[in-house]
């Protein structure tokens, strides 16, 4: 493979099915996929394909039935929970759908939150939450509720809240499938700017005008990856 040293995350065989009564159904067949630091790779495709499936085995949410995952070179598909949870605190953002904000805590406490089990400093954390903050345009809403913004501002914070730690990775799962076209932009506009910074993302989405904005894309089908 080219480049070997700049890969930041490597898929190999990996292959995820799920128990049914009448067998187990397979998802994922046979997953090849490599990602280089400073990417933004797209991965499209049906309902059902296994999309969501395959960003809950990067983030470690989930183990392959067999199969290779390797984050900078290290094997990570079969950590012990509590290494993988510590893994995933401080190299992996993640960003859903929905926001998942807690509506009792503000942005800025939202934002904050992954901060606690990574045990970053509190000073320092405060201080790129609120650079975070400022950088997305909420300024001046970071005391706000979430009942409080918009869907767009919602799903803002939520990108904050995934960049926090410093990951080295960026996961979205259908991060602008809730929406409004001038949201959606909106967002795509702000995942474009970190992406310039050097951010690493691999996003998945129903969204033609989502998966335009990566570099790379790849259709998922019939448990496997292709290069669209």
């Amino acid at each position: 493979m080219n480049d070997s040293n700049n890969l930041l995350l490597e898929l190999s065989e990996v292959a995820r099915s799920y128990p049914e009564p009448a067998g187990r159904i397979p998802v994922l067949t046979g997953i090849d996929l490599s990602v280089k630091s400073g990417e933004w790779v797209a991965v499209t495709g049906p309902s059902g394909s296994g999309k969501t499936t395959l960003l809950n085995l990067i983030a470690l949410l989930d183990t392959p039935d067999c199969g290779s995952i390797k984050l900078n070179g290290r094997e990570v598909a079969r950590l012990p929970e509590d290494r993988a949870a510590e893994l995933r605190s401080r190299q992996i953002g993640m960003v859903f759908q929905l926001h998942h904000l807690l509506p009792q805590c503000s942005a800025l406490e939202n934002v904050l939150l992954p901060t606690i089990p990574a045990k970053i400093d509190g000073q320092t954390a405060l201080e790129r939450a609120r650079s975070l903050l400022c950088r997305i345009g909420l300024e001046s809403r970071m005391n706000h509720f979430p009942g409080q913004l918009s869907g767009g501002e919602c799903q803002r914070v939520a990108v904050a809240r995934a960049l926090i730690n410093s990951p080295s990775l960026l996961l979205a799962d259908e991060p602008t499938g809730a929406l409004d076209l001038h949201a959606t932009d909106a967002l795509l506009e702000l995942l474009a700017g970190f992406h310039r910074d050097g951010m690493t993302i691999l996003m998945v989405t129903h969204s033609e005008r989502a998966a335009a904005a990566a570099q790379r894309r790849y259709v998922l089908g019939s448990g496997k990856l292709v290069k669209a």
